[in-house]
């Protein structure tokens, strides 16, 4: 029988990602199909029930529910525990396990893709919710001078640098959006959901050192609202497309035991956008 997956987040109808597995199945030889799965608001465990019972076998999970997959994984990877978030399932008859693979497509997405260095760089981190907790771990591992958590909720921004405090206290600050103000970083990461939306994060102007990158989690066939405002500040901008793929690669490697190559893809999935 073909083995079935799917992406579960709400919204998901702008989901890549069956495109994606799809064309690394084709790739690698491997038999499975790939859905796209609205899950409730209030109904996240019920739909990943559903699909269990239906006999799906793994599952990306997408916003707004990285956190309560992680709380409802029965065992977390070593980096799925780290992050405190779940952004795909491997589901066993006996257990679903949690992994995070976000943060791995992330550094691979700009070391390799994009040629972006990220030791001894200023960051900052704009968010706090699963998807900046996904990332933060690989980003630190990685060596950045420093790292600014920024977001909306300072007591959010408080909680994930606390989360990570011991292995990188020194590395790690939190900052309101109006403390940034005459500061400078070489990366800045739009790790919220604000592209989706339609508008920017409330970032001060001249945040952005000379030869930036701006970099938004969120992929669109032109810039996010974030990248545009980050271009006209003279940053070079980036989406999450390349950090969609070279995650989709790792959880594909947990599904299956391949990892597929990646470039083909992104290149393909680029010019479909």
């Amino acid at each position: 029988m073909t083995d079935r997956y799917a992406v579960i987040g709400n919204p998901v109808a702008h989901s890549r990602s069956p495109d994606i597995h799809a064309a690394f199945a084709r790739a690698t030889g491997q038999d499975i199909e790939y859905l796209k799965l609205l899950a409730p608001l209030e109904g996240f465990a019920a739909a990943v029930a559903s699909f269990r019972e239906s006999g799906g076998r793994g599952a990306s999970i997408t916003v707004p529910f990285k956190e309560e997959a992680f709380r409802l994984s029965g065992v977390l990877s070593d980096r799925a525990r780290r992050a405190g978030a779940v952004n795909t399932l491997l589901i066993n008859p006996d257990r679903i396990v949690g992994d995070n693979t976000d943060g791995a497509g992330l550094v691979s997405d700009l070391l390799q893709n994009l040629g972006i260095a990220i030791a001894g760089k200023r960051i900052l981190l704009v968010g706090a919710g699963g998807a900046a907790r996904g990332v933060l771990g690989p980003l630190l591992d990685e060596k950045p001078a420093t790292v600014d958590i920024a977001n909306r909720s300072a007591a959010r921004a408080a909680e994930l640098a606390a989360h990570f405090a011991g292995v990188a206290a020194d590395t790690l600050a939190v900052a309101s959006f109006a403390a940034l103000s005459g500061r400078r970083f070489d990366i800045v990461i739009n790790a919220t959901a604000a592209s989706l939306a339609g508008v920017a994060p409330d970032l001060p102007e001249a945040i952005y050192a000379e030869g930036a990158l701006a970099y938004d989690l969120m992929y669109s066939s032109g810039d996010t609202p974030f990248m545009a405002q980050a271009r006209a500040q003279g940053a070079q901008v980036a989406d999450g497309l390349g950090m969609l793929v070279e995650q989709a690669a790792e959880a594909f490697l947990l599904w299956r035991g391949v990892r597929p190559a990646t470039a083909s893809v992104l290149q393909a999935l680029r010019r479909a956008l």
